[in-house]
C-alpha cells in the first residue's frame, strides 16, 4: 500500500468516525444527557477526515508500468502536457484526476476457438486468397503503449485502443495482405513473406497512433472443409505417384543391375574365349615348331624312325604278326647271297 492509498483509508475512516460522533452525540441529547463538547469533537472529526480526504485526492502514486494522465480543471487544454512517471506525485485535490494507463506488452487475441480470443466465439479473420479460396486465420498482436505518446492516446482513444483501433487494423491489414497470395503460397514457401507485410504495415498504423508494435504472431490458417478435402486428396494422389516413381525407380535399378550383371558374364566369356584362343595359338605355335624340328631331324637321319618304333615296343613281345598285304613298317634286312660254299649256319 503506497502514502496515497494510506491517506484515502485514513479519510474514510475519519468519516466513518465523525458519522458516529455525531450519531452518539444525538443519542444522548436524546435521552437528556448531552454530550459534553460534542460540537467540538464533531467538528474536529470532520476536519481531520476533510484534511485526510484533500491529501487523499492530492496524492498519486504511478507504477513502474504504468504512466499517468492528470486531467486537470486549472489548465486552458484540460490537461497538462506532461504525463505523470512513476512515482509519487501531488495534483490539485479536487481539480485534477489521472487517468492511469499501461505501458507493458499486451495481447490481442483473434482466434477460431471460442475460449482462446479477447472476444468470446469465433473471431478469427476471414479472408480471400487471390486464387479465390476463403481462408480463416488466427493471429495474436503483441503491442504496447508509446510513454511518449500518453497524452495522445488518451485524447484520441482513452481505454478503446485494443478494441477499436488494435482489432479493426489488425484484421483489415491481414485480409489486404492475404488477398495478394494464392492458398498454397500462405501455406507453405510465403508464409514468412505474408506474416513480414503484415508486421510492416501494421506496425506503421499503430506507430501513428500511438501504439508500439512488439510482435506479431499468424497463429493458425484454417480453410473450408471443402477445401480441406482437396488438399487431403491431393495429398493422397501425390503420396501414391510417389510410390509408383518409387517402384518404377526400383524396376529400373533392378533392370541396370541385371544388365550389368549379363555383360559381366558376357565380357567374362569373351575374355575366356580369348585365352583359350590364344592358348591354342601357343599350343599350335610349339606343336608346329616341334614338327618342324622333328622333320630336320628325320631328314638328316633316316633311321630315327625305326629307333623310337624299336624304343618303344613291349620287352615282353617274342613274335609280331603283321598282315601279309601290308608292308613292313621296318625296313627287313636284305640277305647277303653266298658264293662258293654252305652258309654259316646251315646243316
Amino acid at each position: 500500500m503506497n502514502v496515497a492509498e494510506l491517506s484515502r483509508g485514513l479519510a474514510t475512516l475519519a468519516w466513518v468516525g465523525a458519522i458516529v460522533v455525531v450519531v452518539i452525540a444525538v443519542v444522548r441529547a436524546s435521552r437528556g444527557r448531552p454530550l459534553k463538547s460534542a460540537v467540538g469533537l464533531v467538528l474536529g472529526v470532520l476536519a481531520l477526515a476533510v484534511v485526510f480526504t484533500s491529501v487523499g485526492a492530492g496524492l498519486v502514486f504511478v507504477q513502474p508500468e504504468e504512466r499517468g494522465v492528470v486531467i486537470s480543471a486549472v489548465t486552458p487544454e484540460g490537461y497538462r502536457q506532461q504525463a505523470l512517471q512513476p512515482g509519487l506525485h501531488w495534483i490539485v485535490p479536487f481539480a485534477e484526476s489521472v487517468v492511469v494507463y499501461p505501458i507493458s506488452r499486451q495481447t490481442y487475441t483473434m482466434s477460431i476457438a471460442p475460449s482462446e480470443g479477447a472476444i468470446q466465439g469465433d473471431d478469427s479473420v476471414t479472408a480471400r486468397t487471390a486464387d479465390g479460396q476463403e481462408v480463416f486465420i488466427d493471429a495474436s498482436v503483441i503491442f504496447s503503449v508509446d510513454p511518449n505518446k500518453i497524452i495522445q492516446v488518451h485524447i484520441d482513444w482513452q481505454d478503446r485502443y485494443d478494441r477499436d483501433l488494435v482489432r479493426p487494423v489488425a484484421r483489415g491489414i491481414i485480409r489486404d495482405e492475404a488477398s495478394r497470395y494464392g492458398v498454397e503460397d500462405i501455406v507453405s514457401q510465403k508464409r514468412q513473406e505474408l506474416i513480414d507485410g503484415i508486421r510492416t504495415r501494421l506496425e506503421n498504423r499503430l506507430e501513428d497512433n500511438g501504439l508500439v508494435l512488439q510482435e506479431f504472431v499468424l497463429r493458425n490458417i484454417t480453410f473450408t472443409p471443402e477445401y480441406a478435402a482437396s488438399v487431403e486428396q491431393k495429398q493422397i494422389a501425390e503420396q501414391k505417384a510417389q510410390e509408383a516413381k518409387l517402384t518404377v525407380e526400383q524396376k529400373r535399378q533392378e533392370a541396370e543391375q541385371a544388365r550389368q550383371v549379363a555383360q559381366g558374364q558376357a565380357d567374362a566369356a569373351v575374355i575366356g574365349a580369348q585365352g583359350r584362343a590364344k592358348s591354342r595359338l601357343i599350343e599350335a605355335d610349339a606343336e608346329a615348331q616341334a614338327l618342324t624340328k622333328i622333320a630336320n631331324a628325320l631328314q638328316a637321319n633316316q633311321n630315327l624312325i625305326t629307333y623310337e618304333y624299336v624304343k618303344n615296343l613291349s620287352p615282353n613281345i617274342q613274335v609280331m604278326l603283321v598282315p601279309s598285304d601290308n608292308p613292313f613298317l621296318l625296313p627287313l634286312p636284305t640277305p647277303t647271297p653266298v658264293t662258293g660254299g654252305t652258309p654259316e649256319g646251315t646243316q
